[in-house]
């Protein structure tokens, strides 16, 4: 068994409504409250991050699983939207729903059934929508054309 350790360092010096700071290894950003929910939205926030870990997990993993089955994809892009309801004064991450779209080079009958088989399955294989699961709803709206 591998175990992979990740850090992350966070400073906030303020208050709700002030800035604060995030770093890792590789990333390094503003942190803050969204304006959405009255903040003054600087940088980046959770929710956005949540949404960022669920949507590059699923995409990397989509092609990856294009790759291991051979699916000669041209072009791989995707919108996510993360939803956030506020009800009673308690924030809860509902819902996210990612829209990829895959473009294939002539794909064959077989391959196009294949394609859109791996873009639900990717969203069950990805690790952050497994750590999500039973708490996010996770769907998957995918498009297939041809390039």
């Amino acid at each position: 068994m591998a175990l992979h350790l990740f850090f992350i360092d966070t400073d906030w010096p303020g208050l709700r409504n002030d800035v604060g700071t995030m770093s890792g290894k590789t990333l390094t950003t503003d942190i803050s409250i969204p304006p959405e929910m009255d903040g003054p939205g600087a940088g980046t926030n959770p929710d956005e991050m949540l949404l960022g870990a669920a949507a590059t997990c699923y995409i990397i993993t989509l092609a990856a699983m294009l790759e291991r089955s051979k699916i000669n994809k041209l072009n791989l892009r995707m919108t996510s939207e993360g939803q956030v309801e506020v009800e009673k004064g308690v924030i809860t991450y509902k819902r996210i729903l990612h829209r990829p779209v895959l473009t294939l080079d002539r794909p064959t009958d077989k391959e196009y059934a294949l394609a859109e088989k791996l873009m639900y399955k990717a969203e069950q294989s990805c690790m952050i929508t497994r750590a999500l699961k039973g708490n996010v709803e996770v769907e998957v709206s995918p498009t297939i054309q041809n390039g």
